[in-house]
């Protein structure tokens, strides 16, 4: 019996897809649940999974391809070749099996020759997944120590590298060889989207950006003294992005123009808060959204920040996640920038950039004292925001991060609530 391969929907708004690359060949038997094909959206990298067990036939090996056409066939009727490794899943309960028996299998000759010459095989050789890896992010078989069956290099094993840093891996650093040679490379369909939208932003909108610094003092005193109860309790970390995010929610409250769109003639504005929170991938750049942002405590925000974190550079994201933010805040300060201009994530009106914490010396009461400062950029879009009213915004998110307590009274102080100011 032959299985149609279907396109999955990665959302409601995406009817084509491009195919990225098959994870294997037509003829390979593969197993059910088992990765066989990449797809690239606008948006996103999905994974496609076989249905059943079975002999690959690839029908479209290349290009666009609309939502639900068929990309390949499986032939359950066909066996599975002698030696062909199990699913994953069953690993576990053929382990419990051998425990429960107490069988010395594992000890005999023979169970110790097929590890070797798998080792023999595999060692040094990536997977068709971290292959893929390799050449997006410019990184050679030789760096990377396999931790897969026999020495095969894994996805994991290329995230794992990557996360470790410069340092870590500087003795595996590859240099310079003096060649000329050049390499092409097709550009994914997600990489393709976010060049058509950055160049629409300067072509569509008056974006101008206004600059401020603040005073992370009050922050930091308010993680340490609170950091590790607050982990301890909800299982997170106090993030600075948090209070930022319960800030920008309290100013675009009393900015409204702030959190609104251009749609045609009409101006929306929004009576919620869904914030998108820029995070780097392997990919390119994704904005996943926290919904109703305004109504979120912190450990909520950082809890939710840290779920669509992982799922974007997992490529596990939805186009749903990402869609639909009506505020961005992204924070070129984890990469070491100092001060840059953020562009605006369309068709929002507004977008919060946040750099590097350095202590630089600054005037406190007619004396100079060093603290910890952060320039702020706040970029807009000039048709729907006035000058006053971006200064004003980020003015008051400034005020809100130097006095943290200010955030629990909606940008004011205790003083002026208490006298109905």
């Amino acid at each position: 019996m032959a299985l149609d391969v279907v396109v999955p929907s990665p959302g409601e708004s995406v009817s084509e897809v491009e195919i990225a690359s098959w994870l294997k060949k037509s003829g390979d038997y593969v197993n059910k649940d088992e990765e066989i094909c990449e797809i690239d959206s606008d948006k996103a990298t999905l994974t496609v999974s076989a249905e059943e067990s079975g002999v690959l036939e690839i029908v479209v090996e290349s290009g666009k391809v609309e939502v639900g056409a068929v990309i390949a066939r499986i032939d359950t009727s066909a066996k599975a070749p002698e030696g062909t490794v199990a699913p994953k899943a069953e690993e576990p309960k053929k382990e419990a099996q051998k425990a429960e028996k107490e069988a010395p299998k594992a000890e005999t000759p023979k169970a110790e020759k097929a590890p070797a010459q798998n080792d023999s095989y595999a060692k040094g050789t990536p997977s068709p997944s971290a292959a893929k890896m390799m050449a997006e992010n410019n990184i050679s078989a030789s760096r990377v120590q396999g931790s897969g069956p026999g020495g095969r290099i894994t996805k994991g094993d290329i995230l794992q590298f990557m996360s470790a840093g410069l340092a870590a891996n500087a003795a595996n650093i590859d240099s310079w060889d003096g060649s000329r040679d050049e390499e092409r490379r097709k550009m994914t369909v997600l990489r393709r989207k976010i060049a058509q939208r950055l160049v629409s932003v300067k072509n569509e909108t008056a974006m101008l950006t206004t600059f401020n610094e603040v005073d992370m003092t009050a922050l930091m005193e308010v993680r340490a003294k609170y950091g590790e109860k607050f982990k301890e309790k909800f299982g997170v970390s106090l993030g600075f992005m948090s209070f930022f995010t319960k800030a920008v929610t309290e100013a675009l409250y009393h900015f409204p123009a702030v959190n609104s769109i251009i749609d045609g003639e009409d101006q929306i504005f929004h009576n919620f808060v869904d914030v998108g929170i820029a995070v780097s991938t392997p990919k390119g750049l994704m904005v996943p959204v926290l919904r109703n942002a305004e109504s979120m405590a912190l450990n909520e925000i950082e809890g939710k920040i840290k779920e669509l974190a992982i799922k974007a550079r997992d490529g596990k994201i939805s186009v749903d996640e990402m869609t639909g933010g009506t505020f961005t805040i992204t924070n070129g300060g984890v990469f070491g920038s100092l001060m840059s201009p953020p562009i605006l994530n369309p068709p929002q009106s507004g977008i919060l950039g946040m750099h590097k914490i350095q202590d630089r010396p600054v005037a406190i009461n007619g004396k100079v004292e060093i603290r910890p400062m952060m320039y702020l950029a706040f970029s807009y879009d000039h048709r729907v925001i006035d000058g006053k009213e971006s200064v004003g915004f980020l003015v008051k998110v400034k005020e809100m991060i130097e006095d943290p307590q200010l955030i629990l009274f909606g940008g004011k102080s205790p003083e002026q609530v208490l006298v109905g100011l």
